[in-house]
């Protein structure tokens, strides 16, 4: 409304569902905003394409509220499917889509898994300690982050390529990086639903989103999968299959 609407509101009603728990690490937040900003371009005939709702949700979210985070949730909300997103600064993004094979897809489709730890979190409160860790010259944290931008390039490169076993090798090394930015990233409960998914055949396993808690994902192979669910469910977690989308936020009138 302050840059479209000359700061005046309507009067309406928005009605909100989500899926996802608080906290969940999935990026419900962001997406959150997306869709509400998507629902004002159509409502009001705005014309903002994807990297306008993603740098407005961006705006909202980091400047307006002062919550602290990177951009990449906006983005994968506003766009959808499988990205390669490179970050130059202050506004500068460009979303490389990638071009993977149906049955690529379908089979990381088949092979992931997503646990809910029960735990919530407050994402902005490790995301600071991270950015206070690298702007006291951390070594620790400084080369996690970097691992972590070569891990990128490495999954990119997998994906393209239909190599699954590097998927896998990447994802889990990209954990034991993200481990090494702060203190909070892990704790118990993470660390026993790891453990038990990889004593059941999962290749890999990695927290979604901040840290903290919220949902790990994994991977196992199609023949330890059932077997990878059971061993989650009898601690006590809560498994969900996944759902790979080619869309980003939509929106249309009735």
């Amino acid at each position: 409304t302050r840059d479209f609407l000359g700061g005046q509101m309507p009067a309406l009603r928005i009605s909100t569902f989500s899926e996802a728990p608080a906290g969940s690490g999935l990026g419900s937040s962001s997406t959150l905003v997306v869709a509400v900003l998507q629902a004002m371009t159509e409502l009001f005939d705005l014309p903002l394409g994807e990297y306008d709702l993603a740098h407005l949700a961006y705006q909202i979210e980091r400047e307006d509220l002062g919550l602290a985070g990177g951009r990449q949730d906006q983005y994968a909300a506003a766009f959808g499917g499988f990205n390669f997103m490179e970050f130059f600064g202050s506004d500068n993004v460009i979303v490389n889509p990638l071009r993977i094979k149906r049955e690529v897809i379908a089979e990381l489709e088949a092979q992931t898994i997503l646990c809910f730890t029960g735990v919530s979190r407050q994402s902005a409160t490790i995301i600071a300690e991270q950015s206070r860790n690298v702007e006291q010259g951390s070594r620790r944290s400084i080369d996690a982050m970097h691992a972590l931008k070569e891990a990128a390039v490495a999954m990119k490169q997998a994906l393209l390529k239909g190599d699954l076993d590097e998927v896998s090798r990447t994802l889990d090394a990209g954990w034991s990086s993200k481990r090494d930015m702060a203190s909070g990233i892990s704790n118990l409960q993470i660390e026993d639903a790891l453990t038990a998914a990889r004593a059941a055949g999962a290749t890999a396993g990695k927290v979604s989103g901040a840290g903290g808690g919220g949902f790990v994902m994994f991977l196992a192979p199609l023949e330890r999968r059932r077997a990878v669910i059971t061993a989650l469910t009898e601690r006590g977690y809560k498994t969900e299959t996944v759902r790979y989308t080619a869309e980003g936020a939509t929106a249309w009138r009735l």
